[in-house]
């Protein structure tokens, strides 16, 4: 029986495919990887998602990530309400997102960014979709507004925060997406969590072309010389099974169990095809 596997946000549309995107998804079809994600970063991009989604039978999410809220005129709100209202009976449409705080990143107003975030909890609420979450040294404060605003649940992208924030978010109906990250030895929180979590908690997620796993990565010296690592969803396998070992479980259980905790965190992906 051969093993499929979702990954729960690829960033396919980004210019780091331009030259080979359709390789790029044929080798990730013929890893196993059955089903993709795609969240939008900026209200430009939502059509990119969608028209990706459509073509190739993929999920797309739309929203505003923290990261592009100080570029973003506040009318980009109304596109992501445009685009929800567009696609509210669109299967390919699963949440709303990327969306988040970024309190990492020097130099970004952590105003404007509550304001956004805020807000696209609320056209998440009214739509009835799950939200894909940004979060990097933003856990708590993420925390504080979905109980303000409370949603259907969904994941918290590349999660690396403490066991009681985990259980925070887990609590609230969310998964927590794990990648390239816990492939790295040094990464030993990200990996305890991904050991010792429940298996129903956790989603598997590339962040193509970001979060290179290990054998991807590239020193500074190396990125210095011109040498890039583009990371893609056809790794998905190779890292699962990197989590598999540090679980002491078979790829096959790891696979059945991740699937079904990516559909229980976005339900419109059950009604997708998942045919590598």
């Amino acid at each position: 029986m051969s093993i499929s596997w979702i990954d729960t946000h690829c960033h396919l549309d980004a210019p780091e495919f331009d030259a080979d995107r359709d390789a790029v998804l044929t080798r990730a079809r013929q890893a196993g990887v059955a089903q993709l994600v795609l969240p939008a970063v900026l209200a430009p991009h939502f059509g990119a998602v969608r028209s990706l989604a459509h073509q190739h039978g993929l999920a797309y999410a739309v929203g505003v990530h923290p990261l592009y809220v100080d570029q973003s005129p506040d009318d980009a709100l109304q596109a992501v309400q445009q685009a929800l209202a567009e696609g509210r009976d669109d299967p390919h449409l699963v949440a709303v997102g990327e969306i988040g705080l970024d309190f990492f990143v020097p130099g970004l107003d952590p105003v404007r960014q509550e304001r956004f975030y805020l807000a696209q909890l609320s056209l998440a609420q009214t739509a009835g979709l799950p939200v894909i979450l940004h979060v990097r040294r933003s856990a708590d404060a993420l925390l504080k507004a979905l109980r303000r605003v409370p949603v259907v649940g969904g994941i918290a992208h590349a999660f690396n925060g403490s066991e009681q924030q985990a259980q925070a978010f887990l609590d609230l109906g969310f998964k927590l997406g794990f990648g390239g990250a816990l492939t790295f030895d040094r990464a030993l929180q990200i990996r305890r969590l991904a050991a010792t979590l429940p298996l129903d908690a956790i989603v598997l997620e590339t962040d193509a072309p970001d979060i290179p796993p290990h054998w991807l990565y590239k020193t500074a010296e190396q990125r210095a010389a011109g040498e890039r690592s583009r990371n893609e969803p056809a790794e998905l396998p190779r890292i699962a099974a990197e989590l598999a070992a540090l679980r002491g479980i078979s790829v096959e259980e790891l696979a059945r169990a991740t699937a079904a905790n990516a559909r229980a965190a976005l339900p419109r992906l059950a009604a997708l095809p998942a045919t590598p």
